[in-house]
């Protein structure tokens, strides 16, 4: 079950469509009708983009999927096709088929690139994965600069504004429509206060801002719905178990891999949100890591924002902050701000050639 985040009436609410039907998305007494829509997977036969094309085959908003990867997605499109659901599936190999796989797209998902392992810096992945994100998004922009592009692909404090450079540079960036994919801290902050107070999941929101790498993850658990309380001892330790939840995924693997079940679902619950807000049903709020000026001096931020038929409709404001959360943002703010200014130089200035 794939689930979309809505407010009505000041109230967090979540809806929900069963995959073995058809979605009805309701609003009072109105029924949503579908439209049909062509999502995008870029690095659709790794570890992330299996799980992930499964849950989207399985998406009634989803008519078409199509699937890219450099290597073996030809098998992965050929075993989901198999799975009796209306979507049309295909699957798109290397660079030169990359073109036609975007050709249409309304959504384009990208969660390519190498996955953290044990030992691994914020450098070493920036290495890796800055690259391939930005051959991807230039390709983005001269084959589908109209789609909602969602990253995924870590690290996202900085490959969301290398998009977003490379989209500047090609002259079709839209801030409504690049989007970094943050789902997983609230999936995981919505798991970790219900378990720790003993509520339904399905009732509890647990906005989180900032941005997605360690210290930059900042629950607002003062914020949460229904309202709990926390000492100042368990405000801590709450905050520091939601951001280094993705180490403790990565440890307990053993380098066999990352948090990637996990990141399927949270991507799949933003994609299906995205499309809800493509399909103009109102009152779609998610938090994601967008371009922002919410707090002075920080380009992009992660925080709630209304989801549109454009995309991005509106980024919300943070709210009132307690104390705790307040020390916690003013704290993180630098190096948050050094990773995105990274991306940025990444594209401005680019590194010389390895000779």
């Amino acid at each position: 079950m794939l689930l979309a985040n809505r407010v009505n009436a000041g109230a967090a609410r979540r809806v929900s469509g069963r995959a073995a039907a058809p979605i009805a998305v309701r609003a009072g007494r109105r029924s949503l009708v579908c439209e049909a829509r062509k999502v995008a997977l870029l690095g659709a036969a790794g570890g992330i983009g299996q799980p992930l094309a499964l849950l989207l085959k399985m998406n009634k908003f989803v008519t078409e999927l199509a699937l890219y990867d450099i290597a073996n997605v030809v098998g992965v499109a050929a075993d989901l096709s198999h799975c009796n659901t209306p979507v049309k599936v295909t699957g798109y190999t290397g660079p030169e088929e990359l073109g036609a796989c975007l050709k249409g797209a309304d959504l384009i998902v990208i969660p390519a690139g190498v996955p953290r392992k044990p030992g691994m810096t914020r450098d070493d992945l920036f290495n890796t994965n800055a690259g391939i994100v930005k051959a991807l998004v230039e390709a983005v922009a001269k084959h589908a600069p109209n789609a909602v592009l969602e990253i995924i692909t870590n690290p996202v404090n900085s490959t969301v504004p290398i998009a977003v450079e490379t989209l500047k540079l090609a002259g079709v960036y839209d801030p409504k429509k690049v989007i970094g994919v943050t789902s997983l801290d609230i999936v995981r902050a919505n798991t970790f206060v219900s378990e720790a107070k003993g509520l339904d999941m399905k009732d509890v929101d647990v906005p989180v801002i900032g941005g997605h790498a360690g210290s930059t993850i900042l629950p607002l658990l003062s914020q949460t719905t229904p309202p709990v309380t926390f000492t100042e001892a368990e405000k801590k330790a709450m905050t520091d178990k939601i951001a280094n939840a993705g180490t403790v995924v990565v440890e307990a693997k053993a380098g066999k891999g990352s948090a990637t079940l996990s990141m399927a679902y949270a991507a799949a619950r933003m994609a299906e949100s995205t499309l809800l807000g493509l399909n103009g049903e109102p009152n779609i709020y998610e938090c994601a890591f967008v371009q922002s000026d919410v707090v002075a001096d920080c380009p992009f931020f992660a925080s709630k924002v209304l989801l549109g038929p454009n995309g991005v409709a509106k980024v919300m404001g943070l709210g009132e902050l307690d104390a705790f959360e307040q020390a916690a943002m003013a704290a993180m703010l630098p190096q948050l701000k050094s990773e995105i200014q990274k991306g940025l130089d990444f594209v401005k200035s680019p590194p010389a050639p390895a000779s």
